[in-house]
Protein backbone atom coordinates (compact mmCIF):
# COMPACT_ATOMS: atom_id res chain seq x y z
CA UNK A 1 0.00 0.00 0.00
CA UNK A 2 1.41 3.42 -0.94
CA UNK A 3 2.52 5.80 1.82
CA UNK A 4 0.34 8.61 0.49
CA UNK A 5 -3.36 7.79 0.06
CA UNK A 6 -3.87 10.49 -2.58
CA UNK A 7 -2.23 13.39 -4.41
CA UNK A 8 -3.85 15.96 -2.13
CA UNK A 9 -2.14 14.47 0.94
CA UNK A 10 1.22 14.29 -0.84
CA UNK A 11 0.89 17.91 -1.98
CA UNK A 12 -0.03 19.01 1.54
CA UNK A 13 3.06 17.33 2.99
CA UNK A 14 5.39 18.76 0.33
CA UNK A 15 3.87 22.22 0.72
CA UNK A 16 4.60 22.14 4.45
CA UNK A 17 8.14 20.80 3.94
CA UNK A 18 8.89 23.69 1.57
CA UNK A 19 7.20 26.23 3.82
CA UNK A 20 9.52 25.16 6.62
CA UNK A 21 12.50 24.91 4.30
CA UNK A 22 11.97 28.48 3.11
CA UNK A 23 11.63 29.63 6.75
CA UNK A 24 15.00 28.06 7.66
CA UNK A 25 17.83 30.55 7.06
CA UNK A 26 20.25 29.30 4.40
CA UNK A 27 18.42 26.01 3.76
CA UNK A 28 17.65 26.72 0.11
CA UNK A 29 20.54 29.05 -0.68
CA UNK A 30 22.53 26.63 -2.84
CA UNK A 31 19.45 25.69 -4.86
CA UNK A 32 18.52 29.35 -5.38
CA UNK A 33 22.13 30.25 -6.27
CA UNK A 34 21.85 27.77 -9.16
CA UNK A 35 18.60 29.41 -10.39
CA UNK A 36 17.11 26.01 -11.20
CA UNK A 37 13.64 24.91 -12.17
CA UNK A 38 13.03 21.24 -11.48
CA UNK A 39 9.94 19.29 -12.49
CA UNK A 40 9.26 16.19 -10.40
CA UNK A 41 6.82 13.63 -11.76
CA UNK A 42 5.68 11.23 -9.07
CA UNK A 43 3.75 7.98 -9.38
CA UNK A 44 1.49 6.31 -6.80
CA UNK A 45 -0.16 8.78 -6.42
CA UNK A 46 0.40 10.56 -9.71
CA UNK A 47 1.52 14.06 -8.73
CA UNK A 48 3.46 16.91 -10.31
CA UNK A 49 5.82 19.14 -8.32
CA UNK A 50 7.80 22.03 -9.74
CA UNK A 51 10.57 23.52 -7.65
CA UNK A 52 11.27 27.04 -8.87
CA UNK A 53 14.54 28.25 -7.40
CA UNK A 54 15.09 31.26 -9.60
CA UNK A 55 14.65 33.49 -6.54
CA UNK A 56 13.80 33.26 -2.86
CA UNK A 57 11.61 31.83 -1.56
CA UNK A 58 11.69 28.56 -3.52
CA UNK A 59 8.26 28.14 -5.07
CA UNK A 60 6.48 24.81 -5.08
CA UNK A 61 3.97 24.53 -7.93
CA UNK A 62 1.54 21.65 -8.50
CA UNK A 63 0.23 22.45 -11.96
CA UNK A 64 2.37 21.76 -15.03
CA UNK A 65 2.61 24.35 -17.76
CA UNK A 66 4.97 25.04 -20.65
CA UNK A 67 7.84 26.33 -18.47
CA UNK A 68 11.00 24.53 -19.53
CA UNK A 69 12.74 22.94 -16.54
CA UNK A 70 16.49 22.64 -16.13
CA UNK A 71 15.88 19.12 -14.90
CA UNK A 72 12.97 16.68 -14.96
CA UNK A 73 12.82 13.81 -12.47
CA UNK A 74 10.53 10.76 -12.52
CA UNK A 75 10.17 8.55 -9.45
CA UNK A 76 7.69 6.75 -7.26
CA UNK A 77 6.20 8.75 -4.36
CA UNK A 78 7.14 5.97 -1.92
CA UNK A 79 10.77 6.24 -3.07
CA UNK A 80 10.71 10.00 -2.49
CA UNK A 81 9.27 9.28 0.98
CA UNK A 82 12.15 6.92 1.81
CA UNK A 83 14.75 9.33 0.42
CA UNK A 84 13.37 12.12 2.61
CA UNK A 85 13.36 9.81 5.63
CA UNK A 86 16.99 8.98 4.92
CA UNK A 87 16.32 5.23 4.61
CA UNK A 88 17.30 5.31 0.91
CA UNK A 89 20.19 7.39 -0.32
CA UNK A 90 19.38 9.74 -3.20
CA UNK A 91 22.59 8.76 -4.95
CA UNK A 92 21.86 5.03 -4.64
CA UNK A 93 18.33 5.47 -5.98
CA UNK A 94 19.62 7.49 -8.91
CA UNK A 95 22.42 5.12 -9.88
CA UNK A 96 20.23 2.03 -9.48
CA UNK A 97 17.83 3.43 -12.07
CA UNK A 98 14.92 3.98 -9.69
CA UNK A 99 15.04 7.69 -10.51
CA UNK A 100 14.84 8.72 -14.15
CA UNK A 101 16.07 12.15 -15.12
CA UNK A 102 16.06 14.31 -18.18
CA UNK A 103 18.81 16.86 -18.07
CA UNK A 104 22.37 17.07 -16.86
CA UNK A 105 23.62 14.70 -14.15
CA UNK A 106 25.55 17.68 -12.80
CA UNK A 107 22.29 19.58 -12.34
CA UNK A 108 20.80 16.54 -10.61
CA UNK A 109 23.71 16.51 -8.17
CA UNK A 110 22.97 20.14 -7.27
CA UNK A 111 19.71 18.95 -5.70
CA UNK A 112 21.51 16.87 -3.07
CA UNK A 113 21.82 19.73 -0.56
CA UNK A 114 18.15 20.68 -0.96
CA UNK A 115 17.15 17.05 -0.32
CA UNK A 116 19.39 16.92 2.78
CA UNK A 117 17.73 20.06 4.10
CA UNK A 118 14.27 18.59 3.41
CA UNK A 119 15.26 15.33 5.16
CA UNK A 120 15.74 17.26 8.41
CA UNK A 121 12.18 18.62 8.23
CA UNK A 122 10.25 15.74 6.70
CA UNK A 123 9.78 13.42 9.72
CA UNK A 124 8.29 16.23 11.80
CA UNK A 125 5.96 17.23 8.97
CA UNK A 126 4.72 13.62 8.70
CA UNK A 127 4.16 13.51 12.46
CA UNK A 128 2.31 16.84 12.45
CA UNK A 129 0.10 15.62 9.58
CA UNK A 130 -0.63 12.33 11.40
CA UNK A 131 1.09 10.17 8.75
CA UNK A 132 3.14 7.03 9.28
CA UNK A 133 6.88 7.00 8.70
CA UNK A 134 6.86 3.34 7.61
Amino acid sequence: MPIYPDAKTLQSVMQEVFRRLNATPGAADEFVNNHMIVNIYLDRPKTFLRLDGRKKPVKLIFTPDDTKPDLAIHLDADLLHHILLGTVRLRDAYFSGKIKTKGSIFKAMKLADLFRQAEALYPDVLKDKGLSQD
